[in-house]
């Protein structure tokens, strides 16, 4: 057999492991705007399963601000920051963003993916530690990678691991200490206890990471994040405008003024990847001046997570516990959280069944997404709906 067919033969026999495995993703092509509602073969469904939390993906002033900047500003960029990428306009969201957070800077990137993956190594050598909660997005677990410095992981929001972990670190030597989390956790709703670990790398002489992007505005006073909801402040925020504001794309990296100096000289994602587009950056801007002043959003936000929560509750349905607009359901077999999926989306309900290896084997579930435009009318169908599928299906 030559090699090439060789080749596609396993990657074909590992294909088909992965669907008789009940683990096979398949996508729905939307042909509408993301909204509260969007269109899907032709049919009008309640989307439950978005990460536009606030509703501003299709939002008239974000739309009015991208276009100004098209017709101003141009289509791209064709270059990296440093050759001749960096419009007034990056700069502009870049210190908006590092105001909003109550940072010194801020740098963008592609997407927080990348902000993650080129973090840790510019900033760490072998001398130093960086400490992970073990749920951490997988972003930070491959920016970890990438790094030299020495590697310790602590049980999810286990603070008695993570102490044990800093003492660990600091008996081996470390230079530097940083401890990274996420802010939500974004498969279960989780919220990381900010107060201890910031309390922990203060006795211990560490620094601290958080990567918001399941928080940055509808957490906290005027949405500005987990640190500013939990009342404490950490060294380096990261983040995106790919959920709450705004839904399109763009990362970034917020913290002190050297930290960010450092990353623009070596960050690679950030020195080997275009310039985020025009457009994109000023609905950033845009949305950021939204966010400050929606707290009616964050109310209504807020108010339909607890009502959906109840309700499913009240049906019969096994949620894992919390406070935020992540309302997981628990189905544990990823071939029932597809066929959940599959139900729903006949009854005009449109999820997504999440399984291994997004999630745990064993840990299947759906996991519902709140928005701050979902009406009460849109949750009381959604619930009927869930109930009539959940025991089409055997979840109830």
């Amino acid at each position: 057999m030559m090699p090439r067919s060789a080749f596609l033969q396993h990657i074909s026999h590992t294909l088909t492991e992965i669907e008789t495995a009940g683990l096979y993703k398949r996508e729905r092509q939307i042909s509408s705007p993301q909204s509260a509602h969007v269109t899907v073969d032709g049919r009008s469904l309640l989307n439950l399963c978005a990460n536009n939390y606030l509703g501003l993906a299709n939002d008239p002033a974000l739309l009015a601000a991208a276009h100004r900047a098209l017709d101003e500003q141009g289509y791209g960029m064709a270059s990296v920051r440093f050759i001749c990428g960096t419009q007034d306009l990056h700069r502009q969201l870049e210190a908006r963003i590092a105001a909003f957070l109550g940072m010194e800077d801020s740098i963008l990137f592609a997407a927080c993916f990348d902000a993650n993956g080129g973090l840790f190594e510019p900033l760490l050598g072998p001398e130093d530690a960086v400490i992970s909660d073990g749920l951490n997005h997988a972003s930070i677990i491959d920016g970890i990678r990438l790094c030299k410095a020495r590697r310790y992981r602590y049980a999810n929001s286990d603070m008695a691991d993570l102490e044990a972990q800093l003492q660990t670190a600091r008996a081996d030597g470390a230079r530097h200490i940083l401890i990274a989390t996420d802010g939500v956790f974004s498969m279960d709703g989780y919220l990381a206890k900010l107060p201890q670990i910031t309390a922990l790398a203060e006795r211990y002489g560490a620094l601290t990471m958080v990567d918001d992007c399941h928080a940055t505005g509808f957490m906290g006073p005027q949405g500005r994040g987990t640190p500013a909801h939990a009342g404490v402040k950490v060294d380096i925020l990261t983040g995106t405008l790919g959920k709450a504001l705004g839904g399109a794309l763009g990362g970034y990296i917020a913290g002190p003024l050297p930290v960010v100096d450092l990353l623009r000289q070596r960050a690679r994602p950030y020195l080997f990847s275009n310039a985020l587009p025009p457009a994109i950056v000023a609905a950033g801007l845009a949305a950021l001046d939204l966010v400050e002043a929606a707290d009616d959003l964050r109310a209504q936000l807020f108010d339909n997570a607890s009502y959906w929560r109840a309700g499913l509750a009240d049906a019969g349905f096994t949620l894992l516990p919390g406070e935020h607009p992540i309302i997981p359901v628990m189905t544990h077999e990823a071939p029932l959280a597809q066929a959940l999926a599959r139900d729903l989306f006949d009854r005009g309900v449109y999820v997504s069944g999440f399984f291994f290896p997004v999630v745990p084997k064993g840990q299947a579930r759906i996991r519902t997404q709140m928005n701050a435009r979902l009406t009460r009318s849109d949750l009381d169908f959604a619930l009927d709906q869930f109930r009539a599928a959940g025991k089409a299906v055997g979840v109830i």
